[in-house]
Parts: C-alpha cells; sequence; structure tokens
C-alpha cells in the first residue's frame, strides 16, 4: 500500500530519469544486448527459441538479485522498508498513465486531430495517420485499460506476493515481451518465452483489474457496473490477447463504448474482437475523461485492497 500511495503521490521524477534512467531502461538496454548476441538469424528456429528461454531466465535472475541485495542493504538501516516501498515505486505507474492519457484528451480539445494522433502515438503502436477521433479516442481508451492491468495493478500483486524482487521480476518479463515478444521473422522464435510467459503471470492482475473496473463503475456517475460485467462475460476471452481483453471489455462495457475490433500496425490489418460489441464506436476526448474517471476510481479501490491486505498480514 506504501508503495501505491507514494507512487501516486511523486512518480518518477523526470530528473531522476534524466541523472540516472528508471529501471525499464537498464531493463531494455540488457534486453537489446541480449537480442544482438543470442538471436543470430542463421540459427535454427529450435536453436533462437531455447536463446529466447536462456534470455528470459538470465533477465529474471538479474532482477531478483538486485532487488534481494536492495532489500539486504535497505534491512539494515531504520525504517528500511520505507526505502525499499519508495524504491519499487519505479516499477509502478499510475501517475505517468494517467499523464499520457490525459494528454491526449487534452491534445484533442486544445489542438484538434493531428495533435491527437501525436499524443496518442506515444501511448500506442498501431498506425495513428489511420486514425480519425473516434480512433485516437479508443486508442487511448484502450491503452488506459490495458496498462492498468500490466502496470499498475500486474506489478502491484507481484509486490504483494513477492516483495521487491517479486516487482522487479515482472517488470523484466513485461519489458521483454514489449520488447522481443512479437510474432515477427526476428522475434518469432527468439521472443517465445517471454511473450508467453507474460500471459501467465498477467492472467492474475488482468482478472482483478477488471473487477476493479466494475466496482469503479459503481462509483462513478454516468458509468454502468451492470453493461461493464456483462461485456467481460461476453466478450473478454474472445480478445487475441489471453488478458488485454478483461480490462478492456470493463471499461467498453462501463463506458457503453465498442473497443478493440480491426486495427492497424505496421501497415498489417489486425482483425480483432470487438469488446463491449454493440456500444458506441464514435468515442471522443469526454469518453477519455470519464475513462481516466474510472481509472482514477479503480485505482483507489486497488490501494483500499492493498491497504487490506496489508492489515489482515499484519493482524494474523
Amino acid at each position: 500500500m506504501l508503495t501505491l500511495v507514494a507512487e501516486l503521490l511523486l512518480g518518477y521524477p523526470d530528473r531522476l530519469v534524466k541523472a540516472i534512467g528508471h529501471p525499464v531502461i537498464w531493463i531494455g538496454r540488457l534486453i537489446a544486448f541480449l537480442d544482438r548476441n543470442l538471436n543470430r538469424e542463421t540459427d535454427s528456429v529450435s536453436r533462437r527459441k531455447l536463446a529466447g528461454v536462456a534470455t528470459l531466465v538470465m533477465l529474471i535472475l538479474a532482477a531478483v538479485v538486485s532487488a534481494l541485495l536492495i532489500e539486504q542493504a535497505f534491512a539494515l538501516v531504520p525504517f528500511g522498508i520505507v526505502g525499499v516501498a519508495i524504491i519499487a515505486t519505479s516499477l509502478i505507474a499510475q501517475r505517468s498513465l494517467h499523464a499520457h492519457v490525459a494528454a491526449v484528451a487534452e491534445a484533442l480539445e486544445a489542438d484538434g486531430l493531428a495533435e491527437g494522433r501525436k499524443a496518442v502515438s506515444m501511448i500506442v503502436g498501431r498506425d495513428p495517420e489511420r486514425l480519425d477521433e473516434a480512433g485516437v479516442s479508443r486508442a487511448a481508451i484502450e491503452s488506459l485499460a490495458e496498462n492498468f492491468s500490466d502496470g499498475v495493478v500486474a506489478p502491484a500483486f507481484w509486490l504483494a506476493i513477492g516483495g521487491l524482487p517479486g516487482a522487479a521480476a515482472y517488470k523484466a518479463v513485461n519489458t521483454a515481451d514489449s520488447m522481443i515478444g512479437h510474432k515477427t521473422p526476428r522475434h518469432l522464435a527468439f521472443g517465445w518465452a517471454a511473450a508467453r510467459f507474460d500471459d501467465l503471470i498477467n492472467l492474475p492482475a488482468s482478472r482483478l483489474s477488471a473487477l476493479l473496473v466494475v466496482s469503479a463503475a459503481l462509483l462513478v456517475p454516468g458509468a454502468s457496473p451492470g453493461k461493464a460485467w456483462k461485456a467481460v462475460l461476453h466478450d473478454a476471452r474472445k480478445h487475441r490477447s489471453p488478458n488485454a481483453g478483461w480490462p478492456e471489455a470493463a471499461m467498453a462495457g462501463a463506458l457503453g463504448l465498442s473497443l478493440a475490433g480491426p486495427r492497424h500496425y505496421g501497415g498489417v490489418l489486425v482483425d480483432d474482437a470487438e469488446m463491449g460489441a454493440g456500444g458506441r464506436r464514435k468515442a471522443n476526448a469526454a469518453d477519455i475523461r470519464a475513462a481516466l474517471r474510472l481509472f482514477q476510481i479503480a485505482d483507489i479501490l486497488l490501494v483500499l485492497l492493498a491497504g487490506a491486505g496489508a492489515l489482515a498480514t499484519l493482524l494474523l
């Protein structure tokens, strides 16, 4: 709970990023190094897949060992748990997620479609020039829902389960999936292990994220918890991702929108199922604002849940 509250209030300052970088940057550099040196195009598919498994193991070991050393160092000083909690804030993205998605709404409202496309291109991988205002708005809301799960709930979940090593290992795997877990000729085999393991460790958080969004819809005027729950039951498993469909479906149903569906990535059409099928496709900046309100309430519920868990642990 302390980590969530600290990150919600402070975030990870830009000055700190410029001065020493960020854990995701450090992990990314290691992944890039291993990709360059172990992912050889002349190797067989099985050999590249094995190299990908070795890469994943090395990443997890590096993350866990580093986190254990930090925990042990802080255990030697008074109130060291506070220091560990503050360090763990670098692995959670509540403030930055809200800021990036809000920037899309602000760009659409103040400067129009062109600036909205620029803002949304910072958080999604689809082709922004193909997006109209509704497409930009849906993309921002989809990113908010999915990243609530894997950028906020999942690291908080693994922090609760495994402490700083658990959260660090999760972030290493999730970063690897984003960098090499693609079905491209170069990474189909090499990134197989990262993609599959990321799917596995995100299963609990994606379901919890959906429940948090549904619960938040009870508290946000204009949102529908009933439609959110119905969309989760009807659509979540239809998504091409085993996890992204859960928070996306909950968000879509709560707002009365239809999210996902056919999208272009790198000029290639990806024909995905609709989340909240039958809802509005004509989303706008106001819908992004509504989604952000849902996110904020869902995040508060997560903090309260973490607090209840911490209290229960102390009392047992």
